[in-house]
């Protein structure tokens, strides 16, 4: 009898697990940039090759920096939220284009739109890779110092920028004196 006892257990503890397992959502995968600076680098600008675009670029408001790439089909669901809220709310938005071409990202900002302040031009995906990217699109939201808030994984809808995104800036760019 005990020879059918310890799988039967063993069988019921990977059950628990599993279902355990379903309850996460991958979205919230905690990220340990959090509260620390933001990565340094200095990546060529997208557009515009002889600019570069750098951490230091980051600083002096709270900002949004958002991971797309031309090839993410996640990216274009939530480009018209993006494509708003740089519009309409006047706060800047960064982006990192990642590992993607310079000239299907360019053609890919010209047909959907450009919400971005600049748009860093990460090729190799190393910046990426600092950051903690996981896949495409992520974004970080970062204070005027330059340190890592909040990060969302996955593409940004209107109730996340309405709920969590938009609430944490405006604390950020206007802290309680």
């Amino acid at each position: 009898m005990n020879r059918y006892f310890i799988p039967l257990i063993v069988f019921i503890v990977l059950i628990a697990f599993f279902r355990i397992g379903l309850n996460y959502d991958p979205r919230l995968v905690p990220s340990p940039l959090i509260d620390k600076p933001v990565p340094v680098f200095t990546l060529p600008n997208l557009r515009d090759t002889a600019t570069t675009m750098s951490s230091a670029d980051l600083r002096g408001q709270a900002v949004l920096l958002n991971v797309w790439a031309s090839w993410c089909v996640e990216c274009r669901n939530e480009h018209p939220v993006l494509m708003e809220f740089s519009q309409n709310l006047k706060m800047p938005v960064y982006g990192l284009n990642y590992k993607d071409t310079r000239e299907e990202a360019i053609q890919w900002l010209d047909h959907y739109g450009d919400p971005y302040v600049q748009s860093a031009f990460d090729q190799s995906g190393r910046v990426g890779i600092d950051f903690g990217v996981y896949g495409v699109p992520e974004t970080f939201v970062l204070d005027r110092n330059g340190i890592i808030r909040y990060k969302h994984i996955g593409p940004i809808t209107q109730k996340t920028m309405e709920d969590i995104i938009l609430p944490l800036l405006n604390k950020l760019d206007h802290p309680a004196t």
